[in-house]
């Protein structure tokens, strides 16, 4: 078995602490360099697996500074954006839409309702603390605008 050039063995010690499984990363490299490898080879890039306890210290350091980015920056990840959610679930409902599928589109309309904060129930919002520091709840005004039709 040929020793796996440096880019390679980064890639792998990166996917592994992005919480890629062992078998994700054998289709990964596939993917990415058309190259074959094994699992085993896989968790040997791991330092937190028995088979990779004599994995060198700069791929140590590698993965221990990937993961902690990968668990504080959330941001990177598309889905963790609400407004990427709301203009996947805006996609998804327009194509339900056009496939007659009603019961599907108001499903992932109510979906897009909870991503803007229970939007779709009829809930009245109430403050539990007046101005004046007591506790009487007051209601949220709301007004309504008129809209000019669109010509």
């Amino acid at each position: 078995m040929a020793a796996l050039k440096p880019d390679v063995k980064a890639f792998i010690v990166q996917a592994l602490a992005c919480f890629d499984t062992p078998s994700q990363v054998v289709e990964s490299v596939q993917k990415e360099f058309d190259l074959k490898i094994t699992r085993q080879q896989v968790e040997s890039h791991d330092p937190n697996k028995a088979s990779g306890k004599a994995l060198a210290a700069k791929w140590v350091e590698l993965f221990n500074d990937t993961r902690a980015r990968f668990q504080t920056e959330i941001a990177d990840i598309p889905i963790a954006n609400k407004a990427y959610r709301l203009r996947t679930l805006d996609r998804m409902m327009t194509k339900a839409e056009s496939m007659r599928n009603m019961a599907l589109a108001a499903t992932l309309i109510e979906q897009a309702a909870k991503e803007c904060g229970d939007a779709y129930t009829n809930r009245q919002k109430v403050e539990h603390s007046s101005p004046d520091g007591s506790m009487t709840p007051k209601p949220t005004v709301i007004q309504l605008l008129p809209v000019e039709p669109k010509s």
